[in-house]
């Protein structure tokens, strides 16, 4: 009885061992990223039914959104849930899985997306999509709308896009296990960018209407239909950049979408002088704000939401520490470009 008792104790131990192992094995080597996988995974370490505000989209959001500064100034949970060159049907599958774990109040959708890329499978940035995310039936369900069959083990199980990482590794790599939950909290999904590119400053007065293809108006009527039924108020935008004719087009036609769907559509690129954006010193590069620029908007937007949506002021109440700690870690990120050390750089849609 002994030497079985002892045998099922090797057993469990080894069991343990191999379980830990490929924990801490899969920790270190998955792929990190600010344009999408670090938003998607740190959805799963806020505080369950915290947020109020989700920020869903392209890189216009996660760039252009200083939620830091949504929280300082208007005591906003916004959270900046999104990835590089989204499709509204991967956008469709992240409301689905957010529903899981928390229930905003808003919904804020930037739309640039879909005016921009009008192809069925989106490859460019779509790990950036994708590896974040749990394994579920739901996950699975986004594969199969996003990934053509004959490229799909090209993306899962996400094994196969890290397990030879080791010669890539860095030291921040080693910074992403259970016990750094508080930090993983503290992360809302902002990544700021700290370059000045003069831009020239879009003069559009289209009024022409179309260019949203077949299946981004599919998903987009079923992310209307699946906020609705979930009690969210659904707020459509387009983030500013320097915005094109083509783009306005399918703007346009989203706006029409919107006010025959009873949904509030904004298109802050009719907005640059009100937020008084300086196309010389506020723009990363033509798509993308920089981190100046992005306060600006933000604060532009924290208006918004405060006038239009009534969205409530939690500063100071309990369980809402993780947005101040929040708002030190920007403005650490702040500081370290002031030293010198530029933060975030690689490029994304």
């Amino acid at each position: 009885m002994r030497t079985g008792t002892k045998k099922n104790l090797l057993r469990a131990g080894f069991l343990l061992l191999l379980i830990v192992t490929i924990y801490l094995a899969t920790s270190v080597l998955r792929v990190k990223s600010g344009h999408g996988i670090n938003q998607l995974e740190g959805l799963y370490w806020q505080p369950e039914h915290s947020i109020d505000v989700m920020m869903m989209g392209s890189s216009h959001i996660h760039c252009n959104v200083n939620t830091a500064l949504l929280w300082e100034k208007y005591g906003i949970a916004a959270y900046d849930y999104s990835g590089a060159q989204q499709p509204l049907w991967m956008t469709y599958y992240y409301l689905k899985e957010l529903y899981k774990y928390q229930s905003p109040d808003v919904i804020v959708l930037d739309v640039y997306s879909p005016a921009r890329y009008k192809e069925d499978y989106q490859y460019d940035w779509i790990s950036e999509n994708i590896l974040g995310m749990r394994f579920s039936a739901n996950k699975l369900g986004m594969m199969a709308v996003s990934v053509e069959k004959s490229r799909y083990f090209q993306y899962f199980p996400s094994f196969t896009i890290y397990h030879s990482r080791y010669d890539d590794l860095e030291r921040d790599d080693f910074n992403d296990f259970f016990w750094n939950s508080r930090e993983k909290e503290d992360f809302k999904g902002y990544t700021p960018y700290w370059q000045r590119t003069p831009q020239t400053k879009p003069e559009i007065s289209e009024t022409e209407k179309g260019g949203l293809t077949e299946k981004s108006e599919k998903y987009l009527r079923k992310i209307i239909s699946y906020t609705k039924k979930k009690g969210s108020r659904l707020v459509l935008m387009a983030a500013p950049y320097v915005l094109t004719a083509e783009d306005k087009l399918t703007y346009n036609q989203i706006e029409e979408i919107a006010e025959a769907e009873g949904i509030v559509f904004v298109d802050f690129n009719e907005y640059y002088d009100e937020m008084r954006l300086d196309f010389t010193q506020d723009f990363n590069d033509d798509s993308h704000l920089n981190y100046w620029g992005g306060c600006k908007f933000s604060d532009y937007l924290g208006e918004f939401l405060t006038a239009r949506c009534e969205v409530a002021d939690r500063r100071g109440q309990a369980g809402y520490e993780s947005w101040d700690d929040h708002v030190m870690l920007i403005a650490e990120e702040v500081q370290s470009f002031q030293n010198g050390t530029p933060g975030q750089q690689a490029d994304a849609e």
